[in-house]
């Protein structure tokens, strides 16, 4: 099974371990499983840390180094991607949780995540 980060979850895994879950740490230690970041989240540290809302000890480079050394994969967004994001219904406003959301539906991915607003819809997540 793969399994999509949601941004939370990614910088977890990286500064703030203890918060994972034993299923969420179990899964992120499974080497027999694909854990995956969507660009998605990349981007949306970038633009929190250069507002000054998400200050980054080693800054980008750190999370990108991060997101390397523990495994993780990066999947992009393509037309695709944006045509599912743009047809979730709107019970939530954050674009990035949806595009987060789009990419764990078409990829077949299952969002680790404790975000209720991304429980409102109908993916596959666990916590």
């Amino acid at each position: 099974m793969d399994y999509l980060l949601d941004t939370h979850v990614l910088l977890w895994s990286i500064y703030e371990n203890d918060k994972l879950t034993k299923t969420a740490h179990a899964i992120l230690m499974d080497g027999n499983c694909g854990k995956f970041v969507s660009i998605t989240s990349l981007w949306e540290i970038a633009i929190k840390n250069r507002i000054g809302k998400l200050p980054l000890p080693g800054g980008l480079s750190e999370v990108f180094a991060e997101t390397e050394t523990l495994g993780y994969g990066l999947v992009g967004i393509d037309q695709q991607h944006l045509e599912v994001y743009a047809k979730l219904p709107l019970l939530h406003r954050d674009p990035f949780d949806g595009l987060i959301i789009a990419t764990a539906l078409i990829e077949n991915m299952t969002i680790i995540t404790t975000d209720e607003n991304i429980h409102k819809y109908d993916v596959s997540w666990v916590w």
